[in-house]
């Protein structure tokens, strides 16, 4: 009876697990749990009967005076809970990698004669010519045993999931796949070097090449923890490759429960690739694309929601961007009305609202479908934005904050060089715009969370819509702080005109100012004044709503948490002298924003 694999596990292979453990524990699901049982448990069922085989064969073994001795089918228990402790550590860190990764991205609709067919082809047939190489390792017995029974029990697993999970094991950025194998194998085998010294667990002569990778390292065993940790992120993006095709393709799977069971699992992964909807995918890839470049807070914080909801959200946070740029890119100020009518037109097309022409005829009436959306939007919108809108879940959205998202976008257009301040007179229409461009999407953000998290009460759903409508109000005044030199490099001032003869100024004096970044002290104290009362009335509004994140629906309170705070991050910097400023904007570093959002899932948050 000895104590040596034992103290093997309390020093190198437990503490990672609750170092991994510790980071991820606030990002972690129940589908996470369930994906990490799921995978734990095939690693020990699939491992038992080969590794009782070795031992009682005599390949391997293990000195009685280094285990405490109960045993499985022969197996110690320090070896079983290996399997188990590998398996968990590997797949925290491949989980950990892959949390701002959207997996249905990555798939692709294959066509008759394109490279995916290929490509799966050969590497079913590198993986069929070494199984049988080693059969024949195995066959012919001798020092090359070890190595065959080594590949011949993990190429057909390995096998099995590359034909069902290629796309994303090819797709998926090595970040995702190579470094979760990577790195266990490489601590592993630092960890088996010095077992192997100290004779914890013996390899038989005889049996072995005796080749090493480094000294001390037996080349098999170098090789055997690599594969099973391919194994693992194998097992792992084929589980992955199902959780995205079930929550990319409501048309094929109409509803997928939070733990999907093993039986949906296989059949999302045997759905033909052929079957896919690659609009659909290239909508979502579009609007991804969009998030990474518009806006880094809230992808940072999209990664912390899951399923359908994560792809609604990133989907309507793509169309507020596109509207956005209908407008702000527009030639003229006239192109930009006709587009902000083009957007309520669609949106009559699908919610089946009176739809006029330019002379104010009725020409669909209120049986509009989504195919007469589907036919408005390819006609009338660039090619970018069209999916972008036919995405758009307007089935689960109530039309009124779009509506009114829409004007708040004919308020900006009233920004003229005659009139810098638009519409924006008074505290009560620094409110309203606010509500308009950023409460609507607020309440629309709730609206979807409500959807795919039901239970709330009629009297708490109200709540809800509320705080959340005064907390979007909260982040455009962040918004209004933070971009106060590109908004006057457009001509525009958003600072009501009592707050700027306060401070002895005017809409034209400030915003040239601005233009020309005056750095003296007296202006710069101005704008630090001003900047100060918008991040005021930016907390005052956040302070009144904040405590209704905590009764949002369990699944969608964390990673909302999130959203707020990431955002809400950038006001406290702009309370900080000497801001890091990019593009003219005020910054979050990328350590920080990271750190900030970890903070949120465990329920902190920053005063401010």
């Amino acid at each position: 009876m000895g104590y040596d694999y034992a103290l093997v596990h309390l020093t190198y292979t437990i503490p990672p697990a609750a170092l991994l453990s510790i980071v991820y524990a606030p990002l972690c699901t129940k589908l996470d749990l369930y994906r990490i049982l799921f995978l734990i448990t095939i690693a020990v069922l699939s491992t038992i009967p080969w590794d009782s085989y070795l031992i009682r064969t005599g390949i391997w073994s293990y000195p009685s005076n280094v285990i405490v001795g109960p045993t499985l089918f022969d197996i110690p228990l320090e070896e079983v809970f290996f399997f188990v402790i590998q398996t968990f550590n590997t797949t925290l860190l491949y989980l950990i990698l892959n949390k701002p990764i959207l997996h249905p991205i990555y798939l692709v609709k294959e066509k008759k004669g394109d490279k995916w067919l290929y490509v799966k082809l050969i590497g079913q047939v590198v993986g069929a010519l070494l199984l049988k190489q080693a059969v024949t390792f195995v066959r012919n017995g001798g020092e090359r045993t070890y190595l065959g029974l080594i590949l011949a029990w993990a190429l057909p697993f390995l096998l099995l999931l590359w034909s069902l999970a290629y796309q994303l094991l090819v797709q998926l950025p090595a970040t995702s796949t190579v470094l979760p194998i990577a790195v266990p194998t490489l601590y592993l085998w630092v960890v088996d070097t010095l077992a192997l010294k100290r004779g914890t667990w013996v390899i038989e002569t005889g049996t072995k090449t005796g080749w090493t990778l480094w000294p001390g390292l037996e080349i098999e065993e170098a090789i055997f923890f690599l594969l099973t940790n391919c194994l693992i992120v194998f097992g792992l993006v084929a589980f992955d490759n199902a959780i995205a095709v079930l929550h990319a393709f409501p048309a094929h799977f109409r509803r997928v429960s939070d733990l999907p069971s093993p039986m949906l699992l296989i059949q999302a992964l045997l759905l033909p690739s052929k079957a896919y909807d690659d609009d659909r995918i290239l909508g979502i890839q579009q609007s991804v694309d969009r998030l990474k470049k518009k806006s880094r807070s809230f992808y940072l914080a999209s990664s912390t929601f899951s399923g359908r909801l994560r792809i609604d959200l990133i989907i309507l946070y793509s169309f507020c961007r596109v509207a956005d740029d209908l407008i702000d890119n527009a030639d003229s100020t006239a192109d930009a009305q006709k587009g902000v009518q083009k957007l309520k037109t669609y949106l009559d097309h699908c919610y089946g609202a009176d739809v006029q022409d330019e002379k104010g005829n009725v020409i669909t009436s209120k049986d509009a479908n989504r195919g007469s959306a589907t036919l408005y939007a390819v006609q009338n919108f660039p090619d970018d934005a069209q999916l972008t809108l036919l995405l758009l879940p307007t089935q689960r959205l109530a039309k009124e904050p779009l509506y009114e998202l829409l004007e708040g976008f004919k308020m900006d257009l009233t920004f003229t060089a005659q009139t810098p301040c638009g519409p924006i007179k008074t505290d009560s229409d620094l409110n309203l715009y606010g509500a308009r461009v950023a409460g609507t999407v607020a309440l629309l953000c709730i609206q979807l969370v409500l959807h795919y998290h039901p239970g709330a009460s009629e009297i708490n759903a109200k709540h809800l819509m509320s705080a959340g409508h005064d907390m979007g109000i909260a982040l455009q005044y962040t918004n209004i702080a933070r971009d106060l030199t590109v908004d006057a490099s457009n001509g525009r001032c958003y600072v009501p005109p009592p707050w700027l003869k306060k401070e002895k100024l005017t809409p034209d004096s400030f915003i040239s100012g601005l233009k020309a970044l005056q750095q003296e002290d007296f202006f710069t104290k101005k704008v630090s004044t001003i900047r100060a009362r918008l991040l005021d009335r930016a907390f005052s509004f956040y302070n009144s709503s904040i405590d209704a994140v905590e009764e949002l629906p369990g699944p969608a309170r964390a990673p909302m948490r999130v959203a707020v705070e990431s955002y809400m991050q950038i006001a406290r910097e702009l309370q900080k002298p000497g801001f890091k400023v990019k593009a003219g904007r005020a910054t979050v570093p990328g350590w920080k924003r990271i750190w900030v959002a970890w903070r949120s899932l465990w329920g902190r948050r920053a005063k401010g």
